[in-house]
């Protein structure tokens, strides 16, 4: 890369690739939260803060902080940051790669002795991905009171969340009364886990929503009959028409994706009842992950399900229950000035960028409930994410550090205007 910028490429790769090390023998790159590769992690990070001279602390949710104090006392928070926990055997970029960068931001503010007039604060969120304990985003909803109470209670390992918590050095007590309200703003990198940006030749993109996912239940129920000797054009097979309808949600959600934002329906649960290769199946159950940058799609795309089981249950002879929602998030759009200050970032740095969406959840869409949020994506080769194979060049993430790095520049001297 020909470009001079204003971070340390080499300080980027070094932090990545420690953190690399630190995974279960043969499985690369896993470091779940609340494991000891977690807290071995963490202590790294952690180090690498002080040795920035950054003031480190653990928050009542276990979230890993550093803090450079600003200027001027009072005016409020910009953070950066995102996590260090991984999926299993899969995980060297996504999340590291926000939290390395954002580190990278406060000591390149360093090197260049600039000050800013608020305090910044850079944070390694606790266990974003799915967890033992089965859920996500538990630091980024614990930080702004947003963690629901009884997920306190979930048990793994023979320990409950509240305790993990503790052991990572957190507080749930205090948890359901968190706020943040010193936050002015906050901002992540992430690995793009998708083909668009290394497609487009873009550096940048600018998120502008993160989906909203929505998750469908279907029960198709037919008859249970021998599959050798009842007549074809006798049977209620459950598993046809099962078949039919995951066909016509797929080629439903693909005319939808390419007339629409971001939006994707995928059916990844599949269950036959029996079971039995003798036997015509009786029973399916199906759930859907759907995923909608605008709700109103989601929206539209629930009713013409709804009516289009009805059509499906007629044609097979079979019964299908109406699609119950098991779950169901709204999208999150980014803050409209935190991307008109991404834009700026990147063409003060030359990186060439493009707005999207992110079809997967992220540690800000929890903070965006509560202040300005915004992120970026970095390319990922071949667009592959949560596998060993996942892969980001340095010198697309330390562009992406050094649009981080301006925007916070930005970011510091606007809210100072704002309240001025």
């Amino acid at each position: 890369m020909s470009r001079n910028l204003p971070v340390n490429a080499g300080r980027i790769a070094e932090d990545i690739d420690a953190l690399a090390e630190i995974t279960k023998p043969g499985r690369p790159w896993t470091r779940r939260a609340f494991s000891p590769l977690f807290l071995e992690g963490r202590s790294y990070i952690e180090a690498r803060m002080r040795a920035a001279g950054l003031e480190t602390r653990i928050d009542a949710a276990g979230n890993l902080i550093g803090k450079r104090q600003g200027a001027h006392s009072g005016l409020g928070t910009i953070m950066v940051g995102s996590h260090s926990d991984t999926v299993p055997d899969g995980g060297r970029f996504d999340g590291i790669a926000g939290v390395v960068t954002a580190l990278e931001v406060a000591r390149a503010l360093g090197d260049q002795g600039i000050e800013l007039d608020h305090d910044l604060e850079i944070v390694d969120f606790l266990a974003e991905e799915v967890s033992i304990f089965g859920v996500s985003c538990i630091g980024s909803r614990g930080m702004t009171g947003q963690l629901p109470e009884a997920w306190l209670s979930r048990v793994s390992e023979g320990r409950d969340l509240a305790s993990a918590i503790a052991q990572v050095g957190g507080d749930a007590s205090t948890l359901p009364s968190q706020e943040r309200p010193d936050l002015k703003g906050f901002l992540e990198l992430h690995i793009e886990q998708g083909p668009v940006l290394e497609n487009e030749k873009k550096d940048i993109g600018i998120v502008t929503a993160i989906a909203g996912i929505t998750r469908i239940e279907i029960v198709v129920e037919g008859r249970a009959d021998h599959a050798g000797t009842t007549p074809m054009d006798s049977r209620s097979d459950a598993l046809v028409a099962a078949a039919q309808l995951v066909l016509d949600i797929r080629n439903a959600a693909a005319a939808r994706a390419k007339t629409l934002g971001h939006f994707a329906a995928t059916v990844g649960e599949f269950r036959i009842e029996p079971n039995a290769a003798n036997v015509v199946p009786s029973k399916v159950v199906l759930l859907i992950d759907g995923r909608a940058e605008v709700r109103n799609d989601m929206e539209a795309f629930c009713e013409w399900l709804d009516a289009h089981v009805i059509k499906l249950a007629i044609t097979y002879g079979v019964s299908i229950r109406s699609p119950m929602r098991v779950s169901d998030n709204y999208p999150t759009p980014s803050d409209a000035g935190l991307l008109k200050t991404l834009e700026r970032a990147c063409e003060s740095v030359g990186a060439k960028h493009r707005r999207m969406a992110s079809g997967a959840g992220h540690d800000t869409a929890w903070i965006a409930k509560v202040a300005p949020a915004a992120m970026i994506f970095v390319p990922c080769k071949e667009g592959r994410s949560h596998s060993a194979d996942e892969w980001a060049e340095n010198d697309d993430i330390a562009l992406g550090a050094a649009v981080l790095f301006e925007a916070v520049i930005d970011m510091d001297k606007s809210l100072k205007q704002e309240n001025a």
